[in-house]
């Protein structure tokens, strides 16, 4: 591949990386999983694309040298090849699960919120915490819910059984 190919692939492949962990943070949202397993996929994916492709993105942005290109590197590395397979895994998870439901209610444990896109920072999305099955799981719902979120005692689900082994939580309502 020449250097004029990789100069337009290396971005191709930093913004696809960006795009598929907005995706994939979205459905971690829906989905029971540790986050020091995305963690790790990510470094340990990031790390063997650096070592790996050092040389190639060193030769084709030769401008750059030291401390920069070892940034820009580890960046590509993360942001693309890391953040790609760690969408890969996610998004497997959770559009091969098996299609049948169980229905679950758990109680909320605590109560906090989350500030609204920009511009509209006003618009708080209430957040609930659950004990699952020993996990401390988060539940983010939209701005509709946040004036009544003190009056919620309990959250219902169904509950899918992800491809890997995550469970994917889904049609969450509050009582």
């Amino acid at each position: 591949m020449t250097k004029k190919h990789r100069k337009v692939l290396y971005p191709i492949i930093l913004f696809l990386g960006l795009g598929l962990m907005i995706w994939q943070i979205i459905i971690y949202r829906n989905t029971i999983i540790n986050v020091i397993i995305p963690i790790v996929i990510v470094s340990i994916v990031s790390l063997i694309a650096f070592v790996v492709d050092f040389k190639n993105y060193k030769n084709t942005y030769d401008k750059y040298s030291g401390v920069s290109l070892t940034f820009y590197a580890i960046m590509q590395s993360l942001f693309s090849y890391g953040f790609i397979a760690c969408s890969i895994f996610i998004l497997t998870n959770y559009y091969l699960a098996d299609k049948k439901s169980v229905k679950k209610s758990y109680l909320i444990i605590e109560r906090s919120s989350l500030p609204g896109r920009k511009y509209h920072r006003d618009e708080r999305k209430p957040t609930f915490y659950i004990n699952y099955e020993g996990t401390k799981k988060e539940l983010v719902f939209p701005h509709k819910y946040y004036e009544k979120m003190e009056s919620y005692k309990n959250v219902e689900f169904e509950v899918r059984e992800g491809y890997l082994g995550f469970d994917i939580l889904e049609n969450k309502t509050l009582n």
